[in-house]
């Protein structure tokens, strides 16, 4: 056995015999049927299909077969449904923009039974956003797993009735068995488990602001039961590989490290695949000085007790919240003549990672290159960091002079003015005071729609080419340390999502709150900041001073500090501040778009690739969505910021939606050529599923819009060939 590297490629690959790992090829698809019945398709994450009754011939002749509302939209456009839904056995199942689980009957939409996690109070009250759900079957006991808030449910398939021999009554609470108490900090898990048998492993979706974070531990829950089955420690505890690459205590107050992106698993061997993010706080890390083993990478585990087999880092000590933001895919390359199985990994940065899926080998060659120093108090910037050789990036590294948006006259001279005040780009610029362009964005590149793989190997990924702006601002604190006022409480805690200006993120969803006091009553304000609402955390971890403090700066912020006020004066004497002493926080997570809304880059500014695996090339590229009111004049499709993966079927198609002008999209798999589309009621931001009843191949999308300042909806729309 190899030890592992605490620099380099922090790659720990171990022979495949040691592990008794079986060498025979990958397990058929398990799409390749009538169903879709797992998350993006089949355990091993393919977004795949065998069914070929749609094809380049005849897809221009779909129709909507069937449209579903949910009913439950919020009128705000704050609502989204992200839902990849599953198909078993002719029916659907899937989640609400309120976040309640119901059935219908996969050939009409009928609704079949409803669950409602929040016992009819949930309509303000849901957290977040569901990406899918998991279906189980052993014998006649057939569940549906899902996540609403921090707890897990399983409901028997037939009924939608909680199952309350499962957990207490039907559920599990997710914040239990992660090794320190985090019961007033954000845990919640969007995305649907990966299943190997009878157990169920779980995805985190934690708080990363520089307040706490929950750990990002990863768990095995027994299906029949709800017990925790198995832990792996992806903040390293004492005696524990990669302990070292912390500060000594990290791991009883760092958090994040999570897998909030869904997993892939390879059943015939017992290993699941599990892609990790940054550690909390995103952009500065003084207090986790060091590579920050396991945070950034892809973990191959064994299943069945959770022990690591291999690992590799993609970003060490993360300050550009370089999560991997989707399931790895398990396919087969070709090299020199020989089969192997692998493992592929897209990331934010825009490439493609290529690993031999047994041993942990990359199958094409990493480099490690030097990139810049931070400047920031306290930090220490990894001095290098791994780049791939191939595939070429399927998203620019580099935002130069040459490639400012010249949309119009107007729009390169708005772009250049801001251009020339900030820092330069380069490929993991940390960030700063001046700003730092984060190219690709936030967002990605990849982001968590994933990639789509066919048995020709070929790699289908949608990718975002959207400069963000990144600007680090200094927190307040007094001597002892502690937040100075509720000003300083806002900048640390708030600023980073509503903005230094309390103007909110229409783009981001993010709420304004100027004008906050005609809307909500100051009792409100602070027990939304206790409890969360929405996509907002719950920071339950502030004391009642600081929550009466926060709530009066974002009530009257313009107000002087006044020595009488009993919150005020009570902030710097509140004891041990749960925030801990973070000197710098961000102005919030900013697009970088000319005066009219567009892009700051010159187009594409979303594209969908096809990547042969085998080699390393790429087989076609093409832009993925446009506005028509440029195209009406004259302007090439320029692609469209996209969020939600492609599906890739025998049939010879890539279905995709994801684009902001709320379209469907039929490509044809070898050329890229569009052959199909149509208008949604709302953005299709999700991933489709596809499947056949009766004999005819449905292919549905969730449209529940609501991002990038689109309106939200709460329909599933499915389409087919007419009926014959």
């Amino acid at each position: 056995m190899q030890s592992f590297s605490t620099r380099g490629l922090g790659l720990c690959p171990l022979p495949c015999l040691a592990l008794g790992l079986s060498l025979a090829g990958p397990p058929a698809h398990a799409a390749a049927d009538r169903n879709w019945a797992t998350y993006l398709g089949d355990p091993a994450g393919t977004q795949f299909s065998d069914l070929r009754q749609i094809t380049p011939a005849n897809v221009g002749g779909l129709e909507v077969a069937w449209t579903y509302h949910a009913g439950d939209a919020r009128t705000n456009n704050l609502s989204q449904i992200q839902c990849n839904p599953l198909v078993v056995d002719g029916v659907l199942y899937g989640t609400s923009p309120q976040l309640k689980l119901f059935a219908l009957d996969a050939a009409t939409g009928r609704e079949l039974w409803r669950f409602d996690p929040f016992g009819g109070a949930g309509a303000d009250s849901s957290l977040g956003v569901n990406r899918g759900v998991v279906f189980w079957s052993e014998g006649e006991d057939r569940r549906v797993l899902f996540t609403a808030d921090h707890f897990l449910y399983v409901v028997d398939a037939r009924t939608g009735r909680l199952i309350e021999s499962f957990g207490q009554g039907g559920r599990v609470d997710i914040k239990d068995g992660l090794g320190r108490d985090v019961s007033k900090l954000s845990v919640l898990s969007n995305t649907p488990g990966a299943v190997f048998g009878n157990l169920l492993f779980m995805p985190l979706r934690l708080g990363e602001g520089p307040g706490p974070a929950a750990p990002g531990h990863i768990r095995a829950y027994d299906i029949r039961t709800g017990r925790i089955a198995w832990r792996f420690n992806t903040i390293p505890q004492p005696g524990e590989p990669g302990y070292e690459t912390w500060p000594p205590d990290a791991w009883q107050h760092v958090g994040a490290a999570n897998c909030w992106a869904g997993m892939a698993v390879d059943v015939q061997r017992g290993i699941v695949f599990v892609p990790t993010g940054s550690a909390a706080f995103d952009f500065w890390g003084g207090n986790r000085l060091g590579q920050n083993l396991f945070a950034d990478c892809l973990l191959a585990l064994d299943a069945r007790t959770g022990r690591r087999l291999w690992h590799f880092q993609f970003v060490h000590h993360d300050l550009w919240d370089r999560d991997l933001p989707a399931p790895p895919d398990l396919l087969t390359v070709t090299r020199d003549g020989k089969k192997i199985d692998a493992v592929a990994q897209v990331t934010k940065s825009g490439y493609v990672f290529v690993f031999n899926r047994e041993t942990g080998e990359p199958l094409f060659p990493i480099e490690e290159r030097q990139v810049p120093p931070s400047d920031l108090q306290g930090e220490s910037a990894s001095p290098t960091q791994p780049f791939p050789v191939k595939p070429a990036p399927f998203a620019r590294q580099l935002f130069t002079y040459d490639e400012i948006t010249d949309i119009s006259p107007e729009s390169h001279r708005a772009v250049l003015d801001r251009f020339v005040r900030i820092r330069p780009h380069v490929p993991f610029l940390p960030p700063s005071r001046e700003g730092t362009i984060i190219f690709p964005g936030f967002d990605g590149g990849a982001e968590w729609g994933g990639a789509a793989v066919d048995p020709d190997r070929i790699l289908y990924v949608n990718a975002n080419e959207m400069a963000w702006v990144l600007n680090m601002v200094e927190t307040q604190f007094e001597a002892n340390g502690m937040p100075a006022s509720g000003r300083a409480l806002y900048t640390q805690i708030c600023a980073a999502c509503h903005g230094l200006d309390r103007a909110g993120n229409a783009a981001q969803n993010v709420p304004t709150l100027v004008g906050i006091a005609q809307k909500l009553k100051r009792s409100d304000i602070v027990t939304q900041i206790a409890n969360g609402k929405g996509v907002m955390p719950s920071f339950a971890f502030l004391s009642t001073p600081q929550k009466d403090a926060l709530a009066d700066y974002i009530l009257v912020p313009d107000a002087p500090p006044d020595p009488r006020n009993e919150a005020s004066r009570k902030v710097a004497d509140a004891g041990t501040d749960a925030l801990g002493v973070i000197p710098y926080t961000i102005t919030g997570y900013n697009r970088w778009l000319d005066p009219k809304g567009y892009p700051a880059v010159k187009p594409p500014w979303g594209t969908l690739n096809a990547i042969d695996l085998n080699t390393g090339e790429y087989k076609w590229r093409v832009p993925l969505g446009e506005y028509p009111e440029l195209t009406a004049k004259g302007i090439p499709p320029t692609g469209t910021e996209n969020y939600g993966g492609p599906i890739v079927t025998t049939g010879g198609l890539v279905f995709i939606a994801a684009s902001k002008d709320e379209h469907i999209r039929a490509f044809d798999k070898e050329t890229g050529q569009v052959l199909w589309q149509a208008k949604l009621p709302a953005g299709g931001y999700a991933t489709p599923a596809t499947y056949e009843l009766a004999g005819r191949q449905y292919v549905v999308i969730a449209c529940g819009g609501g991002k990038m300042g689109t309106k939200s909806g709460d329909a599933y729309v499915a389409f087919a060939l007419p009926p014959k």
